[in-house]
Order: structure tokens, then sequence, then C-alpha cells
């Protein structure tokens, strides 16, 4: 079983440095922070991850979780860990301290839940959803709404949860049947819901279901959808719990990976009704969910950079240590790391690690911008930049992360195959990454016709733009040569084949699905090479000059990534670019 060491160098080095975080300090709101102090919160928070959440990963995934009387016991461990993470208050790091937060940036929140997603990625789960939560409801509930649920829930006393899904709707939201009834101060809740993270577990003391249902006279599809917040228990008018609600576990799923993470039927209204409280107003339940979706696709993309960190240093100890064949410069049998495929590979892994993690922290500083920023032009320019990532990085960082706990097996050979090292737990943990909070397809559904068509390109050319903006200060130094063509190659195969889309979709209903994987993939790719541009120009700039071997393993890293991950671009633009005829004229029988 692996030692999980936070990569705190490389952490700070992004937000220090790339990331643009500098920014965010300057907004009012974290008048009262500086670097010193998100520093000290980032290492504390490696730490927690490290040595009390790591050392459950493995035992979890062999234990799992229990059904028991309609109700979860998690995995052994999993209570005291959690105690200590709600003692050290992690889960209002990003709170407003109005329900009792410590009111940091979301972006330093984002770094730390890279440290929990690599513990442990079934215990942090838990958390993950219970912030969307906490964001839909600060957004969309009624003050009363806010101050019933946000001070427990930004402690970390209670969880939140998402319920969308239902057996007959898979993605499909248009066709939920959760029903919803008025009456009084509250409404009566009765329906099914599948897929439910941490739906139920025996650690907190109340736990809130965000549900969508329909109102007896809602309109049909996706505008007829409400929301509520549905209490495991009762809340009397002090605060405390009352009676249990009406919402039950059914059953848990048997699952590949993220064993210890209970995967939960939900049954509210089994026999009254589950008491559930509006969030928002009525029918317009799907606009407030997606706070909460988006948020959590954020945090899916942190999981995919998480969980192949986690790999990759499992992977670097056992290249260092495996002793195989021999290799050009070593006497006698050689350790694997002196293969030239094995570099490939751990190579492979480290660069798109680090790529993701620069573009996940430039796309959290964007988000802290566009929700804080008091410049309203910045504001709205960030807020555009943020909806056109999302989908990038929830879909690129995962689709990646299939990539590197592959590669991870890969390494180890057989025993990467068998469970003892581990490896293959990374793997299966890390297959569902690109499947919930909407699939790769759905997301590149999103990029592209939403967020590139549906503003007629105005923010991805805004992204364009700045990535072109670095070619000059890269000019200006030999080093950076190969990066710097490589970014301009990819650059513009991106912006060539969003023209191509553009053109093309009016006159083709179907262009925008047949080239929408590949699109965004072929954005992801091109980010994460311009994010390594920036690190690399930040190095050559004197950024670390006091660590060499931290700024040279950098350099060489870029250039690894310019010379055998940005190429992918061209293959990505050319299937983007192919049309739609080559997918929909097969004939339903010719499959």
């Amino acid at each position: 079983m692996s030692d999980y060491t936070p990569p705190l160098k490389d952490m700070l080095f992004n937000l220090h440095h790339v990331s643009g975080f500098g920014r965010v300090l300057e907004i009012d709101r974290f008048a009262d922070f500086d670097f010193e102090i998100v520093d000290q919160v980032v290492d504390e928070a490696g730490k927690f991850a490290a040595e009390v959440l790591g050392p459950i990963n493995m035992p979890g995934d062999l234990a799992g979780c229990t059904l028991v009387d309609k109700g979860v016991v998690a995995a052994p461990g999993f209570a005291d860990a959690y105690a200590q993470f709600v003692e050290n208050g992690w889960q209002g790091i990003d709170v407003t301290p109005d329900y009792g937060g410590m009111g940091l940036p979301g972006t330093v929140a984002a770094a730390a839940v890279e440290t929990r997603q690599a513990a442990c990625l079934s215990f942090s789960l838990a958390p993950m959803l219970t912030s969307g939560a906490i964001a839909a409801i600060e957004a969309h509930g009624s003050e009363d709404i806010r101050n019933m649920f946000l001070p427990k829930l930004a402690s970390g006393e209670w969880l939140g949860t998402m319920n969308l899904t239902e057996p007959q709707a898979g993605s499909d939201l248009s066709v939920v049947a959760t029903r919803a009834v008025p009456e009084g101060d509250h409404y009566r809740v009765t329906g099914s819901k599948i897929f439910i993270t941490w739906g139920d577990q025996d650690f907190t003391e109340n736990v809130a279901h965000l549900v969508l249902a329909r109102l007896p006279d809602a309109p049909e599809g996706v505008r007829g959808m409400s929301l509520f917040v549905v209490p495991k228990f009762l809340i009397n008018t002090d605060g405390s719990n009352g009676d249990r609600n009406d919402v039950f576990v059914a059953g848990i799923e048997h699952k590949l990976g993220i064993h210890a993470s209970p995967t939960c039927v939900m049954s509210f209204g089994e026999g009254e009704g589950a008491v559930g409280y509006l969030v928002g107003e009525e029918n317009k339940g799907l606009a407030c969910m997606f706070t909460m979706m988006n948020h959590a696709r954020i945090g899916v993309g942190l999981q995919g950079l998480g969980i192949s960190e986690r790999a990759y240093q499992l992977a670097l100890q056992y290249a260092k240590v495996r002793v195989q064949g021999r290799a050009p410069g070593v006497d006698g049998r050689a350790t694997i790391i002196h293969h030239p495929d094995v570099r490939r590979m751990l190579l492979l892994m480290k660069s798109q690690i680090e790529a993701m993690r620069a573009s996940a922290y430039a796309a959290a500083v964007t988000d802290d911008v566009a929700h804080y920023s008091t410049d309203t032009d910045e504001k709205y320019r960030a807020g555009r930049s943020t909806a056109l990532l999302t989908p990038v990085i929830k879909a690129w960082l995962t689709e990646v992360a299939q990539e590197v706990t592959s590669l991870g097996v890969q390494i180890h050979g057989g025993m990467g195959y068998v469970e003892e090292t581990g490896a293959a737990q990374h793997m299966r943990d890390a297959r569902i990454l690109t499947i919930y909070e909407g699939t790769t397809g759905i997301q590149a559904n999103d990029f592209a016709g939403r967020k590139i068509l549906g503003d007629d390109g105005l923010a991805v050319s805004e992204l364009i733009d700045e990535m072109r903006s670095i070619d000059g200060a890269m000019a200006s130094d030999d080093r950076l040569a190969a990066i710097r063509n490589a970014l301009t190659e990819a650059v513009d195969r991106f912006d060539a084949s969003v023209d191509q889309l553009k053109s093309e979709a009016n006159a083709d209903r179907n262009a925008a699905g047949s080239a929408s994987v590949n699109l965004l993939m072929l954005a992801g790719t091109t980010l994460g090479g311009y994010q390594m541009a920036r690190s690399a120009l930040a190095i050559v700039s004197g950024a670390s000059a006091d660590d060499a071997s931290f700024a040279d393993a950098k350099l060489q890293t870029a250039n690894f990534y310019a010379a055998h991950v940005m190429p992918r671009t061209a293959t990505y633009a050319s299937a983007a670019d192919a049309g739609s005829a080559v997918l929909m004229d097969m004939p339903e029988v010719g499959f």
C-alpha cells in the first residue's frame, strides 16, 4: 500500500506563479489573507490528507460499507477520520464567516480538495457534495432556509447530498417523476432516486438531501422541476434534531470502484411523505440545482487530478525499486526507471498531471474573480470563462485520469493487475469520474453547443486570445522555442476547429454533437499546453530559482508535454473537423 505525499512544491508554485491567484487576494472580500496564510492552509490540508485519509483508503476499499435497517454503516475508520475533519474545520474553508466558515477563496479550497481526493477518493466525495449543497442553498435559499441549514453544513456536522437521477430518467431530467405537494410552510416529497452518493452514513447528526421534484401543477419537461431540501431528521425550532423524516435507504449499489462511498437508492415518502423545504422558486429548480452540479463538476475534475497524482506516486515508487533487465550505462541489472519506455510512461503521467493541476487552479481563480470581483467588466468576463471552462475541467481531467491510472497499472506489470499493490484500486476508482455528474459526452455537448455556439464564440475567442498573449514573452528565450511552437500550432488548430463548427452548425443539426468530444479534448490538451508554457515561462523568468532541481524538472516536463502530448491536438482537430456524415450515415443495421 502506497503512502501519499502532497505535491506541495508544485501546488504552491502554481498558486504563486501560474494561476494568477494574486489577483484574487486583491479582492476586498479577501483582504485579510495573504500568500503566507494560504501556504499554511494548503500545507495543513496536505498533512491531514496524508496522515488521516491516506491510511484508510485501501482498508476502506476492502471493507466497503454496509446496509443496515434502511441506513448505512460506513467503512471502518471513516467515522473517526470524519470527526477529525469536522474538528479541523475543513468543510467551511471557503464558506462565508456569516455561516461559520473561514471565508478563504475557492482556489484555496480547490487545492485542499485535491489533496483529499488523492488521499482517499471515497471519503472525499462526502464533503465535496456538501460543498455543492452549501453553494446551492446560499445562492438560492431563503434567509430562513440558509439559517436553518448552512451553519450545520459549513461546520460539517451535517452532510449534503444531490438527488437527481431516477430509474427511468438517467441523465434525462425532463422525465423525473418524484412529486412534491404543498403543505403549510413545507412540502411532502414522494418518489425514488438512484445513484445517490453518500445517501446515508452513521457519523453525522443529520443529512440535507437536495431533491429535484415536480409540483402537482408543474409544466412538463425540465421547466417543471423544483428543488427541495429534505432533512434526514426533522429540525426543531431551536435547531436540534427532531423525529426521523420519511426518507430512507432502499439499497446500496455494488460497484467497480469507490467501494467505501455508499451509492444509495433513496426512498422518499414510503409513509406520509418526506418533509421538504423549497429552495429557490417553484418550477425553477433545475437552475438552482445547476449551481450544485457545476460546483460538483469542478470537484470531479479535481478528483481526476487527485487520483492521477496518487497513481503516479505509486508507480514512481515502484519504478525506483523494481529491478528488471539491463539498461545502457547501468552496471548489472537495472531498476526499471532506467528503461526508456518506463520513463515515457512516467513522464506521460507527470506532465499531464502538472498540466491538469495548473489548468484546474487557473479555472478556480477565474471562478473566484467571477463571484467576488467588484469590477463589473472583469466579473462578467470571468463568468464567461468559468462557464466555458467548467465542462473542460470536468471532462478533460477525468478522461486523462483514465490514461494516467492505466499507465500506473502498466508500469507495475503483473503486480499492477493484482490488488495488493493498490494500483488497480486507483484505476477502478477513476473509472466513474467520466460518468457521474454528467458524462464526457454531456460535457462535450454543453461545451460545443451552449458554451461556444450559445454565445457565438465570444468566451472561446477570449480564451484563444489569452493563450496567444504569451507568445511575445516566450519568443525572448530560446529555451522555450519548442514549447512556443507546439502551443502556437495547437492554438491555431483549436481556433480553426471552432470556426468550422460555427460555420457548419446552422446547416447541420449534428455538427456540434459529432465534433464535441474531440473538440473538448482538443481544448483541454491545448489549455494544458498553455498552462505548461506559462509554467516554463515563470521558470525562465526566475521563479523557483532557489530550487534548481525543481526548476529544471519543471522545464523538462513542459518540453516533454510539448513533444509527446501536444501532437495529439492534430488528431483531435482532424476528427473534430471530419463532419457528421461519417457518424450519421451508417444505418442502424450496420452496427
